[in-house]
């Protein structure tokens, strides 16, 4: 029975909850749940924000009083990696640098004030994802058209579905995270991003998302990773059961520096998913192991319950087998006692038999199927009936039997018929005062 606090939930709900539990590893459901609660049941926005809690970074629900902690070398969870930008020469350069910071010291306070002072006239736009596909094929798109086709192959999806992928398949997630006002990023996408060797490495050893800040889907991950820079990269893998930033790459990095940064990273954390994928793969083996057992056991429980089945069958038929031949012996019982019974009244029905010297009388000679003989008297006037009687009374007769004549040769009429509805007497069936008769056995017939 589910918790009465999970009652209330919806089947959406329900489900954005086990899959929050899944991507993060957090064991307890009602901690999922306050925290799915926080982000408005928004599950991209709950991941995000626990990775940030994950490296380090204060949740987005307790912003620190100023800048964000940041992340360095210093710090053994995560690898971090920050290209400062180069330092002027000689005394044009420190001329131009020391000319151009007024203005740029200006430039960027007012933008800053300017920004922070149209938040509280219109919220940020990029706050509310409402397209974070429609903002990944857009940014896609514009990346082609100043930059070319030649680049690491987009992930086509939000950022959750990069995370799921990533961490179903055991690989490898680079995030790179646009800024479109920044001056290093032109440089950046046009002669590291797009570099054939970098294309290379990227396309073949890890999956690669990445969106523009300026986008609602970019905006949300730059909110959760935090960069403290642009161009800003970072690498995220299954670490400890759960999806971990594992690298970070600020700055303007050149080509070789980003490949030898990016091995270097996938090198110290090749362990991790070499172990990931080894205790996949006995769990694997271990659910394989287990569904083969309980195959057999249903099988042989099966088996069990077939043999079981067909003895409850055999001894059923042998039950209604007896049963059928109780009942037969029943049956036959009934019908000999039935008949005894008919033999007996038949017998007490019948006419005396004539004496000898009486001029009316027939000696009637009968030959039984058993070759027996028997022989009585009846008289002339009575029907043939009263001889079938009596044969019917004689143990030794036959259940159903005909009388035939021999001279000549017919069946005596003695039962009522269609065409003798009223048996002959034996006078009128032609018989003379002694006659031998056959009798004949129907009982098979």
């Amino acid at each position: 029975m589910a918790a009465p606090e999970e009652r209330d939930l919806t089947q959406e709900q329900t489900e954005k909850l086990l899959q929050f539990q899944d991507l993060t590893g957090i064991e307890s459901m009602d901690q999922c749940r306050h925290t799915l609660e926080q982000h408005n049941w928004n599950i991209e926005a709950a991941v995000q924000d626990r990775l940030n809690e994950q490296e380090g970074v204060p949740s987005v629900f307790n912003p620190p009083p100023s800048r964000p902690l940041q992340v360095n070398t210093a710090d053994h969870r995560i690898y971090s990696y920050v290209v400062s930008r180069p330092q002027p020469r000689g005394l044009l350069g420190w001329g131009y640098y020391l000319i151009m910071l007024p203005f740029r010291f200006t430039y960027y306070t007012i933008l800053d004030i300017f920004r922070f002072a149209l938040r509280f006239i219109r919220p940020d736009p990029r706050s509310r994802v409402t397209d974070p596909v429609g903002d990944i094929v857009s940014f896609m798109h514009s990346f082609e058209e100043k930059y070319g086709r030649a680049h690491p192959v987009f992930y086509l999806g939000t950022y959750s579905q990069a995370l799921n992928d990533a961490k179903r398949e055991l690989r490898f997630l680079l995030v790179y995270l646009h800024g479109d006002d920044h001056q290093d990023s032109d440089e950046f996408c046009r002669n590291t991003l797009c570099a054939p060797e970098v294309i290379s490495l990227i396309n073949t050893r890890m999956l690669f998302w990445a969106c523009s800040t300026n986008k609602p889907e970019g905006y949300r991950v730059s909110q959760a990773l935090r960069e403290n820079t642009y161009p800003f990269l970072a690498m995220i893998m299954l670490k400890d059961r759960r999806m971990t930033v594992v690298g970070r790459l600020e700055g303007l990095i050149q080509p070789d520096d980003l490949i030898n940064q990016l091995t270097f990273i996938m090198d110290a954390n090749q362990t991790y998913l070499v172990s990931e994928r080894l205790e996949r793969e006995e769990r694997n083996q271990t659910q394989v192991l287990r569904q083969q057992q309980d195959e057999a056991y249903l099988a042989s429980l099966r088996a069990d319950q077939e043999k079981e089945r067909k003895k409850r069958e055999e001894r059923e038929r042998k039950r209604r087998k007896e049963e059928e031949v109780q009942q037969q012996k029943l049956a036959e019982e009934r019908r000999r006692r039935n008949l005894q019974e008919e033999k007996e009244r038949k017998l007490e029905c019948l006419p005396p038999e004539p004496s000898p010297d009486d001029p009316e009388s027939v000696k009637i000679i009968f030959k039984l199927p058993n070759d027996s003989r028997v022989e009585r008297r009846f008289h002339f006037s009575q029907s043939l009936t009263v001889i079938h009687d009596f044969l019917f009374s004689l143990k030794e007769s036959p259940e159903k039997f005909q009388i035939e004549a021999n001279f000549p040769r017919r069946v005596l009429p003695c039962l009522p018929s269609e065409e003798w509805p009223n048996p002959p007497t034996l006078q009128e069936a032609g018989l003379s005062h002694t006659e031998v008769l056959f009798v004949q056995d129907l009982t098979d017939e």
